[in-house]
């Protein structure tokens, strides 16, 4: 008997082993289930609070916990939780004792990275108001569109982007806007000076049932995609969302006594979720940065004591190809969270700088479906979760990348991608999993509902994204289907490149794509165009056209001149992609965007040679 009970405990003790060594990632699966009740259960209790919960009152929860602790350090200023609760308390009563602004007006915010982005966003949230985040490098037409979207009343600017919001003045007086600068001064006729308002203003609490009137489908802020198809899209972030951002976020592996570096721009979904609001969850520290700096870096992080780093795959490759220094391991961060790290790139990065904790994930703003890569495996961006799965059913499906759609059967249904093979990522529109789609505009939220997917009447979510999964069931980024791409980190949509490039003096069409080019993420903005019978290609006119209209990294660094168009636009599209910027395989005049000589300049083979060696970056 003693023996039966021997071998009963051995079995016993074997198992796990054993569970281990023939499903190795089971371990990890069991505590991400964990982890999944933790966030869900989180998330309901708080829905069920009243008066209502939402991320103010998280903040106002922290500031109450530890009121002196540092929240934002920026160059030489330093924020309590308690400081930025006052300044925020200050703007929203400056704001509130404006006649061009009433509670619950939809306010945009066109700033950088700075400390009055996060105090104006907390202000406006005391006063329940709805806030735009605009992108600040957008200029004239977009920047008109962008505001235009989110139907604002207000808008409030940063001091150096006077000249930005002059262009378009005429505009927005003819709409009757309120706008604000953040200056001391202001000449400008329609446009008023705001910091003396807000250094005049009183720092007491606002009263509650200013923002008594939100629920949990009320818009929180609007946070702009670009567009597959022309101008960017407004993505509607409900409260309910933030909430449910706030719940996941709290299972990120972020503390109370981390410090997190935030370089990335507020106005995107990595820096003002992850970053501004997971802090908020956390209750940590934030160094803020008005742009991410390779050189600075590490001695920032050194400097600080960071121990979290925010990333998109693009600051991983800068950061590696900076010089080596012997003291590249000598720094406190442990982790760092992110997107879009390609699997060379990983092993790099913390091969020289350390065994540092690489959290990838996979998420977008408007989209219905999330993944992490809890196993920590290089390369992969999740893995399919029963549980997961349940919640927000997702599937492959086969798509036709020349004919830009999705394959159907007889039947007229989707296919699902065998495993192994790249399909689109869809997911199903559900209560729990939800798409609220884009602001004024229900053609753009239309295109990306997609019918009759696995059976008649069934609705998804079309992210727009192919994806592969492996036979562990790691799930790996392919590509971005259609007409937008990825350069530096933003989204390009293609059809307004084209738009602007047509709208020039000499260009008759234009063919927008984005090609590849070796030691860069992403893929570079390439136009092929035709030019106006009777008219020259003039390089420094379009310069000067594309940079008037165009944020840097959406200006086509190449340009061909096609004398003979043959073909439709989606059957060339795969032969100039493929073709890309090299001279040896296009006898058609080419063209390179030249900064220092303001002009696009015929491009030579060496120069080809040094872009393709790495040589020269672009």
């Amino acid at each position: 008997q003693h023996t039966e009970v021997t071998l009963f405990l051995a079995s016993i003790l074997i198992i796990p082993f054993g569970l281990k060594t023939l499903f190795p990632y089971v371990w990890m699966d069991i505590l991400y289930f964990g982890d999944l009740l933790r966030i869900l259960v989180k998330f309901v209790s708080r829905r069920r609070r009243r008066p209502s919960f939402f991320v103010l009152d998280r903040f106002l929860e922290q500031t109450a916990a530890h009121p002196d602790k540092p929240f934002i350090l920026f160059e030489n200023e330093n924020y309590s939780y308690t400081d930025t609760d006052k300044w925020s308390n200050k703007t929203a009563n400056a704001l509130q004792s404006h006649p061009g602004y009433k509670p619950g007006d939809t306010v945009a915010l066109f700033m950088g990275n700075e400390p009055a982005f996060l105090f104006t966003w907390l202000a406006l949230a005391k006063l329940g108001s709805p806030v735009a985040l605009l992108n600040h490098n957008i200029r004239t037409k977009s920047l008109l569109h962008c505001f235009n979207c989110c139907k604002a009343n207000v808008l409030i600017a940063a001091s150096e982007l006077k000249e930005a919001v002059e262009d378009v003045l005429p505009s927005l007086i003819e709409k009757g806007v309120t706008i604000l600068l953040m200056t001391k001064h202001c000449d400008t006729p329609g446009i008023e000076s705001f910091s003396d308002k807000l250094d005049k203003a009183s720092d007491t609490p606002l009263p509650r049932f200013l923002r008594s009137h939100i629920a949990y489908k009320s818009p929180a802020v609007y946070i702009y995609t670009s567009g597959t198809t022309g101008l960017p899209k407004a993505a509607v972030v409900n409260q309910n969302r933030l909430l449910t951002a706030l719940a996941a976020l709290s299972s990120n592996g972020v503390t109370s006594s981390d410090v997190i570096y935030l370089n990335l721009p507020l106005y995107h979904t990595a820096g003002f979720i992850i970053g501004f609001i997971g802090s908020i969850e956390a209750g940590s520290t934030i160094i803020l940065k008005r742009k991410f700096s390779a050189s600075q870096f590490w001695d920032d992080c050194r400097k600080y004591n960071v121990t979290v780093v925010q990333y998109i795959g693009e600051v991983m490759r800068y950061l590696c190809s900076t010089p080596k220094t012997e003291n590249d391991k000598d720094h406190k961060v442990r982790l760092a969270i992110g997107n879009g790290v390609r699997a060379e790139i990983w092993r790099e990065f913390v091969n020289r700088f350390g065994d540092i904790q690489i959290r990838e994930f996979y998420a977008s703003t408007e989209g219905n479906v999330g993944f992490v890569n809890y196993a920590g495996k290089i390369g992969a961006i999740g893995r399919v979760h029963f549980f997961h799965q349940k919640l927000f059913p997702f599937t492959l499906i086969k798509y036709d990348t020349e004919r830009d759609e999705p394959i159907r059967d007889a039947n007229g249904l989707c296919v699902e991608s065998p495993k192994g093979d790249t399909g689109l990522l869809v997911s199903k529109i559900t209560d729990i999993a939800p798409f609220v789609g884009y602001a004024q505009n229900e053609d753009q939220t239309e295109r990306k509902r997609l019918r009759n997917v696995l059976k008649k009447g069934d609705l998804y979510f079309n992210s727009g994204d192919l994806m592969r999964i492996d036979k562990d069931n790691f799930i790996y980024f392919q590509d971005r289907v259609g007409d937008t791409f990825r350069w530096k980190g933003e989204n390009v949509a293609t059809n307004e490149v084209s738009d602007i490039l047509t709208i020039s003096d000499c260009l008759k069409e234009a063919n927008v794509y984005g090609v590849q080019v070796p030691g860069h993420e992403g893929r570079i903005g390439m136009a092929a165009v035709t030019v106006k019978e009777g008219a020259q290609f003039d390089g420094s006119r379009i310069y000067h056209h594309v940079v008037n209209y165009l944020p840097s990294y959406a200006r086509p660094r190449f340009i061909r001149i096609q004398v003979q168009v043959t073909g439709t636009f989606k059957q060339m599209k795969v032969k100039l992609v493929e073709e890309s910027f090299d001279p040896g395989r296009i006898q058609d005049p080419l063209y390179i965007l030249d900064d220092k000589e303001k002009s696009y300049i015929p491009l030579r083979s060496q120069v080809y040679s040094s872009i393709i060696s790495g040589n020269i970056k672009l």
